[in-house]
């Protein structure tokens, strides 16, 4: 009730509004009666969220854009302050990985540097490499130099998504690791830039999430456990994947400036007590 009284009518941007983590992120944001952007790369994906909101009374509109782009966020930034007025809280959701910056094994082995079926550190591109880092962590600073202009002098939330493979980076996934371990650091140092501004800069760790990016990484076709869920399931306390819902507390918390006025620049993990695990 108090998120609802609090947030009503405010305007909130959503990028990779189109995922399952996100698109989750943006009904709650709309369930508490905010004006909501769905952006996505992929249109129809934000469509389909909207149609959704919209179906269960929130007001809310789909965006095309790659947060990449410095012209397609500045016209999706005019597009919505047009529609909806400037934006009050910043979801930098969109990220994700590729193949090309995935190694295959956890470990090296001299064997490897032969065997076609196997990649190793040594066979990444830069390509890939450069991909993932950019759309984990240009894209949350792009967006968040666009969208905090409009804050200057107003305040407002800006909360980027990182990960629990920044702490401790997981194993076949360097790139992904770094960028997300980048958007801590990043979080700490806008928070101190835009303090005065009251532009409060928080992120968001998640920990293990079935998505669509990841489901055949953590689920067999018959629906049971990967060897790697397995080891996942392992280290979490709470043994479970956790759930779009899950996010949605601590995403409240920080969107609400009530709340949560004296709290900028941390990192708050949601993740089963994954971090907390030593393994022993």
């Amino acid at each position: 009730m108090e998120n609802a009284q609090q947030l009503k009518g405010k305007v909130a941007v959503v990028t990779g509004g189109g995922g399952v983590l996100c698109g989750s992120m943006a009904e709650k944001l709309a369930e508490c009666g905010m004006k909501v952007a769905v952006v996505n790369r992929t249109l129809s994906k934000a469509e389909k969220v909207v149609a959704g909101i919209v179906e269960r009374g929130g007001e809310a509109i789909a965006v095309q854009c790659d947060v990449l782009d410095q012209a397609q966020v500045e016209r999706a930034d005019e597009e919505i302050f047009q529609k909806y007025g400037a934006c009050d809280v910043l979801v930098n959701g969109a990220g994700g990985n590729d193949a090309r910056a995935i190694t295959t094994n956890e470990y090296f082995d001299s064997k490897d540097l032969d065997n076609d079926e196997v990649t190793t550190f040594f066979d990444l591109s830069a390509e890939g490499f450069r991909f993932v880092f950019d759309v984990n962590f240009l894209g949350s600073f792009v967006t968040s130099q666009v969208f905090a202009r409009r804050m200057l002098g107003r305040g407002g939330s800006i909360i980027n998504i990182s990960s629990m493979s920044a702490p401790s980076p997981m194993t076949k996934v360097p790139a992904y690791s770094a960028a997300k371990a980048g958007i801590e650091n990043f979080t700490k140092w806008l928070s101190v830039y835009l303090a005065e501004q009251n532009i409060r800069v928080n992120a968001i760790a998640p920990g293990f999430f079935l998505t669509e990016q990841n489901h055949k990484l953590l689920k067999n076709e018959d629906g049971s456990l990967t060897p790697r869920s397995e080891k996942i399931i392992s280290q979490t306390p709470m043994r479970r994947f956790g759930k779009p819902e899950d996010l949605h507390g601590v995403m409240l918390w920080l969107a609400n400036d009530l709340q949560s006025q004296f709290v900028t620049g941390i990192t708050v993990p949601v993740d089963g007590g994954f971090m907390a695990y030593s393994g022993v």
